[in-house]
């Protein structure tokens, strides 16, 4: 069970850091659903800085999940509880009846030893998966597909979780973390239960140094910078810019709204600002 570590104050750092104790089993991961992770450090094969912020950090290996549920009424044991250092939430290492081995997304509460099935006659209760179909009006699910058979998308970082509000016409209403309440097909997989480490929000980090490890590097505000290095930079003294916040290619950062995807405006019933 996932709970929360403070430290006794005898550095700066540590008096104001709070970690999450994430409950996981201490194991290696499973060899055979492992690969090498390259670093781009946020940069293109030109070399060029592609994504700000990005550099160093630890060394990590990718845990191959299996978003895909291709395993049908087959049952599966929970070998371990595992950390990712790829993902916000942990992972279960499974072990099913026909002795093969998958990765997924753990859900709050589950543990070593348990038992999880993919099916439509299954029971609900946390880690199994269903069809939203089958599933009743007010229950909360988590790693939602958004098309038959396209693998997990929604709902799949640390303690978040949708719940089904409404059901007509072969489609399935659920309501999003943020509000927005959109519509998938009623023959989308969806796993019962909040995904692990619900707690992961009260996380401090404390000091610069473990956001390095996590191979995050520092963010500079523009107003700081020269005029030649960002639209708000220059000025004397603490001028902040002379004009509503901008990226430092210029575009509108104040709420702008970005999303340019009209072929999918028809599945969302409310949008997440409440409105119609």
């Amino acid at each position: 069970m996932d709970s929360l570590k403070s430290f006794k104050p005898v550095t700066a750092s540590l008096r104001n850091t709070i970690l999450l104790n994430r409950g996981v089993d201490n194991v290696e991961p499973y060899k055979l659903l492992t690969v090498g992770k390259k670093s781009t450090g946020g940069r293109d094969s030109y070399g060029h800085i592609t994504s700000r912020h990005k550099g160093g950090g630890a060394k990590r290996k990718y845990r191959i999940i299996a978003f895909k549920k291709t395993k049908i009424d087959i049952n599966a044991t929970i070998q371990s509880i595992e950390y990712d250092p790829n993902r916000t939430a942990n992972i279960a290492l499974l072990k099913y009846d026909d002795n093969s081995f998958e990765y997924s997304i753990a859900i709050s509460g589950m543990k070593s030893g348990d038992r999880l099935i993919t099916s439509d006659k299954a029971d609900i209760l946390p880690g199994n998966t269903l069809h939203l179909s089958v599933i009743q009006i007010g229950t909360i699910v988590s790693s939602v597909e958004m098309v038959p058979g396209g693998g997990a998308k929604i709902a799949r970082s640390a303690g978040t979780s949708v719940v089904v509000v409404g059901k007509e016409d072969g489609m399935v209403m659920l309501k999003m973390p943020s509000g927005e309440i959109r519509k998938v097909p009623e023959n989308c997989l969806a796993t019962i239960g909040v995904t692990s480490n619900i707690l992961l929000k009260n996380v401090k980090i404390g000091k610069a140094g473990r956001n390095r490890h996590l191979g995050i590097r520092p963010t500079v505000r523009g107003v700081a910078m020269n005029p030649v290095d960002h639209p708000l930079g220059g000025g004397e003294g603490k001028t902040s810019g002379g004009r509503h916040p901008v990226s430092p290619w210029g575009k509108s950062a104040k709420g702008k709204k970005t999303r340019n995807n009209k072929r999918s405006n028809r599945f969302i019933v409310t949008d997440r600002r409440k409105k119609k």
